[in-house]
């Protein structure tokens, strides 16, 4: 019997789920009203990223936040790569704890802090203005109070001093 699974693609035909998204990422039927999701692949200088992202951090979509620094990362300089991925991985901790997922939140915001530790011990490594101590104090905050409610609005870190 053939199967009538059907799987959405992107323009190159890759698998791509088209289901609207609500702003903390989270699927909703086909049809729903959702939320834009974030362009892939658009190349920001470091500031118009962190200006995004803060933005979207301050909406309550770190979800969003999260795809905008996965675009820095997969798009700046390989040395930078331990800033934007774990800058990534604080907005995916964000996300998964006001999702309500206690364990996920926490693991991710504690790999997020390892990786701009270890952007951090590199000298000369340009930050941005970006506030990698406070991030850390932030992140190690926030997965001490898990599980509990948590706003992904009211919580968003300031990226920067």
């Amino acid at each position: 019997m053939e199967s009538s699974t059907h799987r959405d693609r992107d323009i190159e035909g890759r698998a791509r789920n088209a289901r609207p998204r609500d702003g903390l990422g989270r699927p909703l039927p086909y049809g729903a009203d959702g939320v834009a999701r974030q362009p892939e692949g658009v190349a920001r200088s470091p500031e118009e990223t962190v200006r995004e992202a803060q933005r979207l951090l301050d909406a309550g979509m770190p979800f969003h936040a999260h795809e905008v620094f996965e675009d820095a990362w997969k798009s700046g300089p390989a040395q930078e790569e331990p800033l934007w991925r774990g800058l990534a991985q604080l907005a995916v901790g964000l996300t998964h704890a006001a999702r309500g997922n206690a364990k996920g939140g926490a693991s991710l915001l504690d790999r997020g802090t390892g990786s701009l530790a270890t952007y951090a011990a590199r000298d000369g490594a340009p930050t941005y203005g970006i506030d990698l101590a406070g991030l850390a104090v932030w992140a190690r905050e926030l997965a001490d109070r898990l599980p509990g409610p948590v706003d992904a609005a009211a919580e968003a870190p300031r990226i920067t001093r």
